[in-house]
């Protein structure tokens, strides 16, 4: 069913007002009358909606209120060290798909590129949270920041997540299963570096921080492959899959 977000201010008692962006997609979209299609609050809540028999492309009659099918129960936020091309594209799609609640962007030593205006490319990385979350019944509209070192993203991973793990290609004892196993958490941070790894000492500091430094396993995974894999074993460890 078509989907499209709005924010809460927008919607009434029994109506939602349609910004001039979305008045026109639907147009585009050549919807009927009598054609259902979802107005989503961007806070989980969806509205089953209609035109209406005026067909205001501007106004959406309310037909039914309820919560958003495609949140996870659990809050996953992914700390994404920075990369080169479109790979963070690639990291920030499939996360949303996959029922990440966040994306954070940091700068790790080995970063092989970093975006000289952050603030451009986070705006970018939003733009396609909000379209992928349109297409796969994200009831909210997972958001991208930068927080800047690879300092403050540990502290800021630590702070808003119950677990923390770190993803190190040399670490070879503590794998993803047996944490999840051990472990019981409502919100979950994962962390994941550039092309090159981390450096040693950055690892040192996580762990000084009670960070988890965990595997994925034997193969050594891309950078935009690392967070994308770790999420999907976590969405079905807990049973969001």
């Amino acid at each position: 069913m078509f989907r499209i977000f709005t924010e809460p201010h927008n919607i009434s008692a029994g109506s939602i007002r349609l910004s001039e962006e979305d008045s026109g997609h639907i147009r585009s979209m050549r919807l009927r009358p009598d054609e259902n299609f979802i107005v989503c609050d961007g806070c989980g809540t969806d509205y089953v909606c209609k035109l209406g028999r005026r067909c205001d492309f501007s106004v959406a009659e309310i037909v039914e209120k309820k919560q958003s099918s495609g949140e996870p129960a659990i809050k996953c936020r992914v700390f994404a060290a920075y990369s080169k091309g479109d790979r963070l594209d690639y990291i920030v799609q499939k996360s949303v798909e996959l029922g990440a609640f966040e994306i954070v962007l940091f700068e790790s030593e080995r970063c092989v590129a970093v975006p000289h205006d952050i603030p451009k490319k986070t705006a970018r990385l939003q733009r396609i949270s909000l379209e992928t979350a349109k297409q796969c019944n994200r009831g909210i509209i997972p958001g991208v920041t930068s927080c800047g070192t690879f300092d403050k993203a540990v502290c800021e991973a630590a702070e808003k997540s119950g677990l923390t793990l770190l993803f190190y290609e040399d670490e070879d004892q503590l794998h993803l299963k047996k944490v999840l196993d051990q472990h019981e958490a409502e919100s979950i941070s994962i962390i994941t570096g550039p092309e090159g790894g981390f450096e040693a000492h950055e690892v040192s500091l996580a762990r000084s921080e009670n960070i988890h430094i965990v595997s994925l396993g034997p193969r050594v995974l891309r950078s935009e492959t690392a967070p994308v894999a770790a999420l999907a074993v976590i969405m079905y460890q807990t049973g969001n899959m």
